[in-house]
């Protein structure tokens, strides 16, 4: 399938691992020209190695005002077809283990650096008349998951907030989506593994079949499957697709709307 991206210009959070990798790597593969960001340098070398002509790097945290200008600047004299915002999330963990102080980093980390990085980037799409932007979340915007109260909790609130976002720049050839993955072969999955069994007193594989066990396909899903689906989010083809938020979980999800 030729999704229509070649030599297009991408920016891509948490390139070095999981999703953002996997979505970095899919879209060099299709011949598109990517800014990938990432915190670990080591990782993002190894991307442009891979693919020398079409990956260059920033090695920084994405939620800061510093890397956050700095991908403003490289943007100057190129036409920008996409942004993928995506880092890693808060920290498990019921009501009970969470305090004050980790409900105010966690406002950082899932919603506040989103806002102010897609509000750098939207005069550059409305200049352009066009843009794609796709926020990962969490299938926990749609159904709760159990000990990661601060993710339930407050990634819905940047699902409340594209949606409004898609409907002010509908007009403006930019469309705004969520993808929100269920169980998937990622770090961020590893770590719930040893929260339930660090609860239920179970070994880690004990754990991991537990969660297996609730998908209906009956496997975690892979990075790379969802990454598909983001580059035809990230296409010309989605211009009819905005404002929603789309699960990829194996069926997870039990509501009609899943």
């Amino acid at each position: 399938m030729n999704f229509q991206i070649e030599n297009s210009y991408f920016i891509v959070g948490g390139s070095g691992s999981g999703f953002g990798r996997a979505i970095t790597i899919a879209l060099a593969e299709e011949g598109a020209n990517i800014l990938a960001i990432s915190r670990t340098e080591e990782k993002l070398i190894k991307l442009s190695e891979q693919f020398p002509n079409r990956i260059e790097y920033l090695s920084g945290d994405i939620m800061t005002s510093e890397i956050q200008n700095q991908i403003v600047s490289w943007t100057e004299n190129k036409l920008i077809s996409g942004v993928v915002f995506n880092a890693g999330g808060p920290p498990a963990g019921g009501i009970d283990d969470v305090n004050m102080q980790m409900w105010d980093n966690a406002w950082e980390t899932v919603v506040r650096w989103k806002i102010a990085l897609s509000g750098l980037l939207l005069p550059i799409f409305k200049k352009q008349n066009y843009g794609r932007m796709i926020f990962i979340e969490s299938v926990s915007v749609k159904q709760p998951v159990k000990n990661l109260v601060l993710s339930n909790a407050l990634r819905p609130a940047i699902v409340g907030y594209a949606k409004t976002l898609s409907q002010e720049v509908a007009g403006d050839g930019i469309t705004v989506n969520i993808l929100a993955p269920g169980y998937h072969s990622t770090a961020a999955m590893e770590r719930l593994f040893v929260k339930k069994a660090e609860l239920e007193r179970i070994t880690e594989k004990e754990a991991q079949l537990a969660f297996e066990n609730e998908i209906p396909v009956g496997a975690m899903g892979k990075p790379e499957e969802m990454a598909s689906l983001a580059l035809w989010l990230l296409s010309p083809l989605s211009r009819y697709v905005t404002g929603q938020t789309i699960t990829h979980d194996g069926g997870l999800v039990g509501s009609l709307f899943g």
